[in-house]
C-alpha cells in the first residue's frame, strides 16, 4: 500500500507543478470536459471528502432502471442485486456487502428525503431510477452531515428544468427476456416554475426461472420560485413493484453456467410485492440576507408482502420526518465564514408479521402454525443534530472545516401475539432499546490552487444496530451487550482539471477503521437460530483514481469523444476479529474482508458524430473475492462489456433518440449477488441440492443480450 501512497503523492505534485493557469476561482471556470464535473467539484468542496457524481448523460449509458450497472462504474462503489431490478445492496469502499438482505450502514436520499428509514434500513425496489437525472455519492463516513451510517451516502435527484417551454416525451424499450419498458412524461416550465409528471412501466420475464418482474410508477416533481430568494419544491410518487425471487444456486452450477434456480424458492412462487407512497415538500428561503434555510418535510409508507424459501411476511411501514439546514455566511476582510447547522428527525410506527414454512415439498406454503409466528408493532426513532463551520482565507484559497453531529436512536417493540390467553405458552418478545447519543466529528483542510482542489480530512461514522438485531429470540431477551458500529476515516483527495479543463481527475487515498463490527452468528444446536454480536475490527485502505476526458470539434465528422478510466485498489483486513458461538471462538485476524476485491476498474469510450450517430462502450471489471472469513473460498472475478449504438437528432419540434443496446457482449459467467461471511453455506429445505451443498450465488445472464429503444420528445 505504501508504494501506492507514494505514487499518488508524486502524481499530485506533478499535476500541481504542471498547471499553468492563473485561474483561482473554480466557480468561474468554463469547464470543457464532462458534464458532471462542475457539480462534482462543488460537492467535493462542500463535503470536504471524496465525492463522485453522475449526470443524466452517464445514467443513460445503459438502461437507467438497471442502476446496478451504472453506479458500479464508479470507483469505490458496487451495487449488487438479488432480482432483475430489485433487492439492491449498496457497497461503498468495501462496506455494506455482508448484509444478507436490504441495505444497512449506507444511507440513501432522494431530493433531500431519506430513503433510509428510522431503523437505518434502505429498500430500493420501489424507487423509479429511470426518473433520476443526477446521482451523488459521498464515499466513506459522512455522519456529521447525514447521521447514522458508516459506509457513506448515495443521493438520487430529479432536478427541475427551468427552460421556458412545454414538452411531451415517450420512451420505449423492448428486448431480451420479453422485457418491455415505457415512460410517458410531461414537463411545463418557465423561468419561475418547473412541473414534471411521469408514468413509468416495466415488465420482464427475467433471465432466471421464476424471475419475472413488474413495476409501475407515477411521479410528480415541481419547483416554484415564490420570490427572488424563496423557492418551494414538491415531490410525490406512487409505486408498485413485484419482483420474483429465483433463489441462490451452488458454486458448481454457477461455474458450469447452469441456472435452474432454487426449487425451495420456485415452488413457493417466491417474490416481494411493494405498494408505496412517498411525498416531500421543501422550502428554501433567505430568512436574512446572510441566513438561508432549506427544510424538507417527508412521508413514506410501504406495504410489503414477501414470500421467501423460509417464511411469508407482511409489513406496513409508515415513516415521517423532516430535514432542515440553516446556512449562515459572513465575510470580514480576507476571511469568509460559513456555518451549516440543522437537524434530521425520523419516526416510523410499523407493523410486521412473519409465518415460518415447514419446508414441505407437497404443500410448499404450509406453515409451522401461529405458535411459531411473530406479529410486532414497532415505534422507531432516529434524530441527528449537526453543525459544520467552514472558515476560508481567500488570498490563499485555504479552507478549514470543523463539524460535529449528535446522533440518537431508540426502538420500542410490542409483541401483538403475547396477549394473555391468545397463544398457549407464548413468551412476550416485547422490548425497548435506546442507544447512547453518539457524537461524530469531521475535520478537513482544503486548498484551491489554480484548477486543483487538495483536501485532507478526518471523519467518523456511526451505525446503530437495527431493531430486530437488538433482540435475541433464542434467549427471549434484549441484546444489551450489543454496541453500535463506529468508523474513523482519514482521506486525502485531489480533484483537478488539466488540458484547458478538458481532462478531469480525482485521486483519493483513504484508511477506514471500523470497530464493534456487527455480525450475524448462528447459535449451535438451536435449529439455525441466530443473534447479532460485535465481532471485532476491520481496516479498509485503498486508492481510487478517476480520470475523464472530452474532445470536441464541431467541424469534424466525429465531433465529440468522451472517455474515462476509473480504478479502485483495496487492502481490507480484519483485526481482532472473532466470532463467538456459545463459548467457541474463531479468530480471523489479518484475513481479507469478505466480498472486497483487491482491484476493480471501469473503462469507457464514447463516440458522437455530427450527423447524430453515436457509440457508447463500457467495460466493468470486478476482481476476485473471498466469501468466507477464513479465506478458503475464492470466488473468481469477471468483466462485463456493454455497448450502445444509436442515432440522436432534432427535427423541428421533435427530438429523436433510437438505439440498440447490448450487454455482456463477451459471454462472461458472472454473479449479481453473493452471500458472504456468516451468511454463507445457505441451504434451504427442499432446495433440490444434496445435503451439505451450499447455495450462495445469484448468477447474472452468462450470454450476451440486447435491447432496442426509441425516445421521442415533442416541444409544444
Amino acid at each position: 500500500m505504501k508504494k501506492y501512497i507514494c505514487i499518488a503523492a508524486l502524481l499530485s505534485c506533478a499535476i500541481a507543478n504542471a498547471q499553468q493557469s492563473s485561474e483561482s476561482n473554480i466557480d468561474e471556470v468554463v469547464i470543457q470536459g464532462r458534464k458532471k464535473i462542475k457539480q462534482e467539484r462543488a460537492e467535493f468542496k462542500r463535503h470536504a471528502q471524496s465525492v463522485e457524481t453522475l449526470s443524466e448523460e452517464e445514467l443513460n449509458r445503459n438502461n437507467p432502471a438497471a442502476i446496478d450497472q451504472t453506479l458500479s462504474t464508479m470507483p469505490g462503489l458496487q451495487v449488487d442485486k438479488r432480482t432483475n431490478f430489485g433487492g439492491q445492496r449498496l457497497v461503498v469502499r468495501g462496506y455494506g456487502n455482508d448484509q444478507k438482505f436490504n441495505n444497512w450502514g449506507v444511507k440513501a436520499y432522494w431530493n433531500n428525503m431519506p430513503l433510509t428509514n428510522a431503523e437505518g434500513i434502505t429498500i430500493l425496489d420501489d424507487v423509479d431510477f429511470a426518473y433520476v437525472n443526477n446521482v451523488e455519492v459521498i464515499k466513506g463516513p459522512a455522519a456529521t452531515m447525514y447521521g447514522g451510517g458508516v459506509g457513506g451516502v448515495v443521493r438520487f435527484y430529479t432536478r427541475p428544468d427551468f427552460t421556458k417551454r412545454a414538452t411531451v416525451s415517450e420512451n420505449a424499450l423492448v428486448g431480451a427476456f420479453k422485457t418491455f419498458q415505457s415512460r410517458t412524461q410531461l414537463n411545463v416550465a418557465d423561468e419561475n416554475y418547473s412541473v414534471n409528471a411521469a408514468y413509468g412501466h416495466l415488465e420482464t420475464d427475467g433471465y432466471r426461472p421464476n424471475g419475472s418482474g413488474l413495476k409501475n410508477f407515477f411521479n410528480v416533481n415541481g419547483t416554484v420560485k415564490l420570490g427572488k430568494n424563496d423557492q418551494l419544491s414538491f415531490f410525490g410518487s406512487q409505486a408498485y413493484s413485484y419482483e420474483h425471487t429465483s433463489g441462490q444456486i451452488s458454486y458448481d452450477d454457477y461455474y458450469a453456467g447452469i441456472d435452474n434456480g432454487n426449487p425451495a424458492y420456485i415452488r413457493k412462487n417466491s417474490g416481494t410485492k411493494i405498494k408505496s407512497t412517498r411525498v416531500g415538500l421543501s422550502n428554501s428561503v433567505n430568512i436574512l440576507p446572510n441566513l438561508r434555510n432549506y427544510t424538507t418535510l417527508f412521508y413514506y409508507n410501504g406495504n410489503t408482502e414477501s414470500v421467501s424459501a423460509g417464511a411469508y411476511g407482511v409489513t406496513s411501514a409508515p415513516n415521517v420526518g423532516l430535514r432542515s439546514t440553516f446556512t449562515l455566511k459572513n465575510e470580514f476582510k480576507d476571511f469568509e465564514n460559513r456555518l451549516d447547522f440543522g437537524t434530521e428527525i425520523q419516526n416510523s410506527i410499523s407493523t410486521t408479521s412473519s409465518y415460518r414454512f415447514t419446508g414441505s415439498i407437497t404443500n410448499p406454503l404450509e406453515t409451522t402454525g401461529i405458535a411459531g409466528a411473530t406479529y410486532f408493532k414497532y415505534n422507531n426513532n432516529q434524530a441527528t443534530y449537526f453543525a459544520i463551520d467552514y472558515l476560508t482565507y481567500k488570498p490563499w484559497g485555504l479552507t478549514l472545516l470543523a463539524g460535529i453531529s449528535a446522533n440518537k436512536t431508540n426502538y420500542d417493540r410490542r409483541d401483538l401475539y403475547a396477549l394473555p390467553g391468545l397463544i398457549a405458552g407464548r413468551k412476550d418478545q416485547s422490548f425497548g432499546k435506546q442507544y447512547e447519543t453518539a457524537y461524530t466529528p469531521h475535520f478537513a483542510l482544503q486548498k484551491e490552487w489554480k484548477h486543483q482542489i487538495f483536501n485532507v480530512s478526518y471523519s467518523e461514522g456511526y451505525n446503530a444496530p437495527t431493531a430486530s438485531s437488538s433482540f435475541i429470540n433464542y434467549t427471549n431477551t434484549a441484546n444489551n451487550d450489543l454496541q453500535p458500529e463506529r468508523a474513523k476515516m482519514i482521506d486525502f483527495s485531489v480533484h483537478g482539471l488539466l488540458l484547458d479543463t478538458k481532462l478531469d481527475y480525482q485521486v483519493s487515498l483513504f484508511r477506514i477503521d471500523y470497530s464493534n463490527k456487527l455480525t450475524q452468528l448462528t447459535i449451535p444446536n438451536s435449529n439455525n437460530q441466530t443473534y447479532w454480536a460485535n465481532t471485532g475490527s476491520q481496516k479498509n485502505s485503498g486508492l481510487e483514481v478517476s480520470i475523464g476526458y472530452q474532445y470536441k470539434n464541431d467541424n469534424s465528422f466525429i465531433n465529440r469523444i468522451l472517455s474515462f478510466v476509473n480504478l479502485s485498489y483495496y487492502d481490507a483486513k480484519y483485526k481482532d476479529f472473532k466470532t463467538r458461538l456459545l463459548g467457541g471462538e474463531q479468530t480471523y485476524d489479518h484475513e481479507t474482508v469478505v466480498g472486497v476485491p483487491r482491484n476493480k476498474y471501469a473503462i469507457g469510450l464514447d463516440l458522437y458524430t455530427k450527423p447524430g450517430f453515436y457509440l457508447v462502450n463500457t467495460y466493468n471489471y470486478l476482481g476476485n473475492v473471498y466469501s468466507d472469513f477464513a479465506n478458503t473460498n475464492l470466488v473468481k472475478g469477471f468483466g462485463l462489456l456493454n455497448a450502445k449504438l444509436g442515432y440522436k437528432k432534432s427535427f423541428g419540434r421533435f427530438d429523436l433518440d433510437a438505439y440498440i443496446m447490448g450487454n455482456n457482449l463477451t459471454n462472461q459467467i458472472n454473479y449479481t449477488f453473493l452471500f458472504l461471511g456468516n451468511s454463507i453455506n445457505d441451504s434451504d429445505t427442499g432446495n433440490g441440492y444434496p445435503k451439505g451443498v451450499a447455495t450462495d450465488l445469484n448468477p447474472g445472464p452468462n450470454k450476451s443480450y440486447f435491447f432496442y429503444g426509441l425516445n421521442l420528445k415533442y416541444r409544444l
